[in-house]
């Protein structure tokens, strides 16, 4: 697809979506809902019915703050006996928290839970899970996707919304309601640590109708999306899980850029926003976390852009808040701020008593809890909670990582390769039939394994041997995999860099980047030689003298297959590239 055609899906895009993907004609959703059933967003965050109203009035202060408060859980059932079973069990019956965060587990034990809470929490529980890759990137059994990156090289708005019904009608088979996705955060900075392949790219038009896309697809299936990481996490240098980055942009530059593809989000009816914790001086006048500044939060996002729905803070027990605070002091900020959930306190039960005993000095109102508590009951409402909170697990298996659900996971992966460059046409790879292969991995981490998947794939079509090559390798390893090219026919070299979350590095080392340079000078001339990133597409800017590059995005099963077709000439790559790189035309 050719960027200019770009606008044109855009405005066909806001102009489809404009309403938000809503309900049954009784005002609740459910996971077959279809995109017609819609009302707009500001309607489902002012339907203030009895179930609603009733609701409200039967709970105390303490229950609202509950109400709150989302608590993550390893989504591992290993019986009743369990501690963490025991601890959220007793929360959700007391009322202390109103909703969880699946972390990572499996499909029968996520559901074997959500409805063992359930169960016993006297308000429907919201459950939740950070699923940008699918339902898979918390869960074994269900389908495995390609990142947002992969899927805006696919260029097929379609797609991504495909895509999004998979999620959604997996995620709802095992209880899960809300997605933190996606992220519509623009990839600004090749080096941001923290977002990178996780975003749709850096160009507004494309993510806008991506980010679209998978809105729609989710919703109108039945899942909350979740616009994240407010206003805008694209351009910064410093992964929050571990530092506070610093957006330096003024307001007319965030206009500009990181808040284009928000304004689109919330036109189009997204029902949830994560702010991240970002600081944004130039806005704020300090250096206080986007996620707990009422500048950045009421003003701005709820007041000025005119979001409706819930807001949420990112994940509170990163460490960019940790500027010597107490949780609880942390989250009574978040709540002044204006924010509706808090997200994933290490420790939920001290943090309920915190924002408690602020309502009760007065440093919260209780017009302030009520608002927030309304917004959750709309939510939860819409989302059919009220008539059925209980999920029936008897059918997961044919719901969940179905050959059908994984047959689009593998179009993502076909349709994204993207051919970076190919300046000697050495794709397909011709070499002789007892010719060698050499695969060098290259990882940014000692004790790293991505790569070995496919480095046992190309085995399996060519006479091919591997050495990897990360920053602990030895001089005695260099020696050995350069004596390995010397008898060459073909050389490949991959790596899996994502920068995803917590990752320390998203370089290669000095001494790694000067091997691959020389490469040539080793093998003997003529010798093919292919890089392939099975992650940040970024990597390539460093090693512009090799002219054969591909990007898949992913190191996934799917991606890692669709390479060796392309090396075989099996399959054409018909990607393009969803962020800029160096000396490549958009």
């Amino acid at each position: 697809m050719r960027l200019h055609h770009i606008p044109f899906i855009v405005a066909l895009f806001l102009s489809l979506f404009a309403w938000s993907q809503a309900a049954m004609a009784n005002g609740t959703a459910s996971p077959e809902a279809s995109s017609q059933e819609r009302v707009p967003v500001q309607a489902i965050f002012s339907n203030n019915d009895q179930w609603i109203e009733q609701t409200l009035r039967g709970m105390s202060s303490r229950d609202k703050v509950g109400q709150m408060i989302v608590a993550k859980v390893d989504a591992r059932y290993s019986g009743d006996t369990d501690p963490q079973y025991q601890l959220i069990s007793r929360l959700a019956a007391e009322g202390k928290i109103g909703g969880i965060m699946f972390l990572k587990g499996d499909i029968l034990s996520a559901g074997t839970l959500a409805n063992r809470f359930q169960e016993v929490s006297k308000v429907p529980l919201l459950v939740s899970a950070d699923m940008e890759r699918g339902v898979a990137m918390r869960l074994d059994g269900a389908t495995k996707f390609s990142p947002a990156m992969a899927i805006s090289a696919t260029g097929d708005p379609a797609l991504a919304r495909s895509m999004a019904e998979i999620v959604a009608r997996e995620a709802r088979a095992v209880g899960i309601h809300q997605n933190y996705a996606p992220t519509v955060d623009l990839n600004i900075n090749p080096a941001n640590p923290v977002i990178n392949t996780r975003s749709f790219g850096d160009r507004i038009p494309l993510v806008n109708a991506m980010s679209a896309a998978v809105i729609d697809g989710l919703q109108s299936s039945g899942v909350a999306a979740t616009v994240k990481h407010f206003p805008g996490h694209g351009d910064v240098t410093v992964d929050s899980h571990l530092a506070l980055p610093v957006l330096e942009g003024d307001r007319a530059r965030l206009d500009n850029y990181e808040l284009k593809p928000f304004r689109a989000a919330i036109a189009q009816g997204v029902l949830s926003v994560m702010v991240g914790h970002l600081a944004v001086p130039k806005l704020t006048g300090s250096m206080e976390p986007a996620s707990l500044s009422r500048t950045i939060i009421t003003d701005l996002l709820r007041n000025e852009l005119g979001f409706k729905g819930l807001i949420i803070t990112d994940a509170l027990n990163m460490k960019a808040l940790q500027n010597g605070q107490t949780p609880g002091e942390i989250a009574i900020k978040a709540v002044q701020a204006g924010n509706d959930i808090l997200l994933y306190p290490e420790e939920p039960e001290p943090v309920f008593d915190a924002v408690c005993a602020a309502v009760q000095n007065g440093d919260i109102s209780e017009s302030r809890l009520d608002d927030s508590v309304r917004r959750i009951l709309q939510l939860k409402k819409w989302l059919g909670l009220d008539r059925q909170k209980l999920v029936d697990l008897s059918n997961h298996a044919g719901q969940v990582g179905t050959p059908a659900n994984q047959l689009v996971a593998a179009q993502i992966a076909e349709q994204s390769l993207t051919l970076v460059r190919d300046r000697h046409r050495l794709l397909p790879l011709h070499i002789p039939q007892d010719g060698q292969v050499v695969n060098i991995i290259l990882n940014d981490r000692a004790g790293e394994t991505v790569g070995s998947d496919f480095a046992d794939k190309l085995a399996l079509t060519y006479n091919a041997s591997r050495f990897r090559i990360t920053p602990a390798s030895t001089p005695e390893e260099y020696q050995i995999a350069s004596q390995a090219l010397e008898h060459a026919s073909a050389v490949i070299l991959t790596t899996g860099i994502q920068a995803w979350s917590g990752s320390a590095s998203s370089k290669l080392t000095v001494r790694q980047r000067k091997f691959v340079r020389r490469l040539s000078s080793v093998a003997p001339i003529g010798t093919p030689v292919i890089f392939i990133a099975f992650g940040t597409p970024y990597i390539l800017n460093a090693f512009p003298g090799i002219g054969t590059a591909l990007c898949a995005y992913s190191a996934n099963d799917d991606s890692e297959a669709a390479v060796i077709r392309v090396l075989k000439g099996e399959l054409l790559p018909k990607g393009k590239l969803p962020v800029s790189l160096h000396g490549v035309k958009p």
